[in-house]
């Protein structure tokens, strides 16, 4: 009895914080009801494990303490750094509460399966399966729930005035769905502008780099990053709007000529950067790098190793779902090849471990005029550090040839750079 009313109290507690995250705190510019899925599944899978635990055995008991206390403390972490950052918010000072439930929830998980340990000429054979049921569920469930809470939950940074070698502006822009997001611009002196996404730190001296030779920059902070309203998705979902308002505001720009803008993109932003161009003719160059797999969809065309990964890759596209209240997007292979015949220029690295090695067959799916980077020497994102002099020559002659020329110089000048 002492046990189900100790778990019940530490359910409690996480259901505070769930209804406290997605309907009485929400993010800058969302209301309650765009958490309609993340809230209403959160609160209906912690009533079905209060129903299911007394009548689970021990092992199972155990099970489902373990996977809470795991997610609690996560979520106590994200907290935490939050706070740290920009100081704690709504959300903030319930998710401090989940620690000590955590660390319950994991006490709890190791003395249920210490008592249920049972004798028997098959004990260890026993115990082996239990262990290897362990290690898949962690990497078939825990890790896909943990990846997808922390993709949403990301903690937002404080931004501080950067150096970008000309003076810029601090702009706000505004999004079809209603969102205000944070950005830098530094006007151009050619006549063309490029996007920098998804934040506006993150990559500042491939910005520094466009400056130099003229190109206006604008640095944008994606929905829920760091300065911009909305909810965060570090896998990408939905932020094409995001791009879509920096270009309308391009647009405008009396400085920045027709047919004249261009976007670079990192990681995820690079991978968003592909969506967006896919759909907006208005982004006449496309630089994108470090893109890698954004659901399972991507992952399926690993062949083999994909397939392995399937059930990790399908939870946590769920997972990612749900939490976000976002359609699952379509698969980059898809995306790639709406983008021609505008130029495309993918660049990845070897030495990464972020799936960068689908940039061959995102390379492969798209039309011409393209161009694929391979640089053995870098690590994720880490193109300009690794090789400065060679990724300055080649992206800037890229979107010289992309946004400068006529559009017959730069038909004579299609062919990719391997």
């Amino acid at each position: 009895m002492r046990e189900r009313l100790a778990f019940t109290t530490a359910v409690a507690v996480i259901a505070v914080h769930a209804a406290v995250d997605a309907f009485f705190a929400p993010e800058p510019g969302t209301a309650w009801d765009d958490h309609l899925p993340r809230g209403t599944v959160t609160l209906a899978v912690l009533a079905a494990a209060l129903l299911l635990y007394p009548r689970l055995r021990a092992g199972a008991r155990a099970a489902v303490a373990a996977v809470l206390g795991v997610l609690s403390l996560e979520g106590a972490l994200l907290a935490v750094y939050d706070a740290r950052a920009v100081g704690a918010r709504g959300e903030d000072w319930s998710g401090f509460f989940l620690a000590p439930v955590g660390l319950f929830l994991c006490g709890l998980a190791v003395v249920l399966l210490w008592s249920s340990r049972k004798p028997g000429r098959l004990r260890y054979l026993r115990r082996a399966g239990l262990g290897l049921a362990t290690v898949l569920g962690a990497f078939w469930v825990v890790v896909p729930l943990a990846v997808a809470i922390g993709a949403t939950h990301r903690p937002r940074a404080k931004v501080e005035p950067a150096e970008l070698g000309r003076a810029y502006e601090q702009v706000t822009l505004r999004t079809h769905d209603g969102l205000e997001l944070a950005a830098w611009y530094v006007p151009s002196r050619n006549g063309a502008a490029v996007i920098s996404f998804p934040t506006r730190k993150g990559k500042l001296p491939q910005a520094r780099m466009l400056a130099r030779h003229g190109y206006g920059v604008l640095l944008l902070d994606a929905r829920g990053y760091d300065g911009s309203e909305g909810d965060p998705n570090v896998f990408g979902w939905g932020t094409g709007k995001d791009i879509d308002a920096a270009v309308a505001w391009l647009q405008r720009r009396p400085d920045v000529r027709a047919g004249r803008i261009g976007g670079i993109g990192f990681s995820v932003g690079g991978e968003m950067m592909l969506e967006a161009a896919a759909s907006n003719t208005a982004l006449r160059a496309v630089v994108s790098e470090g893109a890698g797999a954004r659901s399972f969809r991507e992952d399926l065309l690993r062949g083999p190793r994909g397939w392995f990964a399937l059930p990790e890759q399908a939870m946590q596209t769920a997972a990612l779902a749900v939490m976000s209240g976002t359609a699952l997007p379509d698969s980059l292979d898809h995306l790639v090849a709406k983008i021609a015949p505008r130029p495309l220029l993918l660049i990845y690295a070897v030495r990464s471990g972020a799936g960068e090695d689908l940039n061959v067959d995102y390379f492969r799916a798209a039309g011409e005029p393209k161009a694929l980077w391979k640089i053995a020497q870098a690590g994720h994102v880490g193109g300009y550090q690794a090789a400065p002099r060679e990724y300055e020559r080649r992206v800037i002659a890229f979107f010289d040839r992309g946004l400068l020329r006529a559009p017959k110089e730069r038909e004579a000048a299609k062919g990719g750079i391997r």
